[in-house]
């Protein structure tokens, strides 16, 4: 079987079809990744072959543009302004992004970039001819792909943000080239995607109108050294911070929440691992003794072995901490995370703090509660048994063989 995997522009949002990829490789079946050029590291680096060809907005440039549109419709929930969408410079007031000009400009560029990307996919999979495509919810050219060349398409979430959300947690990207009604298949819109793959169990299911093909979650945090085992201190919770490798570059400085974290931290008297990245961890200056930095370690190492994980709600962090049964607290600073730290919270597994209310003395009393209620804990470990149950990458392999048989 062959099979093509579309991916986007941001490590993370395909992460999750990484274990996949090795099932299907393993097992035979004959792969290829249709990327943007500044993933053919990350792709390849992850033992899948890359194939660099497609184009349009950023990742980056495309989250802050939603962030504007929220803020222009009264659905921002932060006190300070977005970022400016395309240079990311810090903004005053909203006027200072000219919609207008952006449309003539950036934005003309972006949408030509999108429509080149799509008809490119669109040409590759008519030439190389594959069984089936998976694709990650942003990177629509896998979609239009399968479309065309009549072949299954399923769509991989990446956490408990489905196909289907109101506005504003919607995260499929807009169809900026105008590439379906253009290959004859109308608008884009979400009711074109027939199957998908869930890695999340019923306390957290997000809203999908395709077949779910539910699959177990395994981790895939991305290249890095697991540190061994750390020794403890007898009789001191430990947590684990881990914080998004550029989450200011989306939100802006105010989602810098590290200082009030360690802080927070030390008061309760716990023992903190932090991972993050070198920028992140030297921003932060001194630390306490009871704090551990560890640089880019891969999360599922370091969670079997700590009492709760703190981190800025991204479905890779939050999956892992369930899949490895570990109570987590979310400080979100955007709509989609805050709509997946909700679900996590609302299973018992965990709990929410939007960003602007996080002070040192909130995620005190988050964090205290986390590990002093055993319901937490409880709670869980019920949703990382639930997890374990779906089935694993490999065991998905006849579904899929099925799916594109037919």
């Amino acid at each position: 079987m062959r099979v093509l995997f579309s991916v986007s522009s941001w490590p993370t949002h395909y992460s999750s079809m990484v274990p996949l990829g090795w099932a299907l490789q393993a097992a035979g079946h004959e792969l290829r990744v249709l990327c943007m050029p500044s993933q053919t590291a990350a792709v390849a680096g992850a033992g899948l072959p890359p194939v660099p060809v497609l184009g349009g907005v950023e990742v980056a440039v495309h989250n802050r543009l939603s962030y504007v549109r929220e803020a222009r419709a009264g659905q921002w929930p932060y006190p300070w302004t977005p970022l400016h969408p395309v240079t990311g410079a810090a903004m005053s007031t909203l006027d200072e992004f000219d919609l207008g000009d952006y449309l003539r400009t950036d934005g003309a560029r972006f949408a030509a970039a999108s429509a080149a990307g799509h008809d490119t996919a669109v040409e590759f999979a008519r030439e190389w001819r594959p069984d089936l495509v998976v694709h990650d919810p942003v990177s629509t050219e896998g979609l239009l792909a399968a479309l065309v060349a009549g072949v299954p398409a399923v769509l991989a979430l990446w956490g408990p943000v489905g196909t289907h959300e109101p506005a504003p947690v919607r995260i499929l990207p807009d169809d900026l080239g105008d590439s379906f009604p253009r290959h004859g298949f109308g608008p884009f819109g979400p009711d074109l995607i027939r199957h998908v793959l869930d890695p999340c169990p019923a306390a957290v299911a997000a809203p999908v109108r395709g077949q779910r093909l539910p699959v177990r979650y395994v981790p895939y945090n991305g290249p890095g050294v697991p540190p061994g085992r750390l020794p403890r201190t007898p009789g001191r919770p430990r947590v684990c911070v881990t914080w998004s490798t550029a989450l200011s570059t989306m939100t802006g400085p105010h989602s810098y929440a590290l200082p009030a974290i360690v802080a927070a931290l030390t008061s309760l008297g716990v023992e903190t691992v932090l991972t993050a990245t070198r920028e992140d961890a030297e921003a932060l200056g001194p630390v306490p003794a009871t704090v551990r930095l560890l640089e880019r370690c891969p999360l599922y190492a370091l969670l079997p072995d700590c009492d709760a994980v703190i981190h800025h709600g991204g479905a890779g962090s939050a999956m892992t901490a369930m899949v490895t049964g570990t109570p987590q607290l979310a400080i979100t600073f955007a709509s989609e995370q805050s709509r997946l730290a909700e679900r996590i919270a609302s299973s018992g597994a965990g709990r929410h703090l939007p960003g602007h209310i996080a002070t040192v003395e909130t995620i005190q009393a988050a964090v205290a509660a986390l590990l002093q209620d055993v319901a937490y804990q409880r709670d869980a470990a019920a949703l990382r048994r639930a997890a374990l149950d779906r089935p694993s990458p490999v065991d998905l392999l006849p579904a899929l063989e099925k799916l594109a048989a037919e």
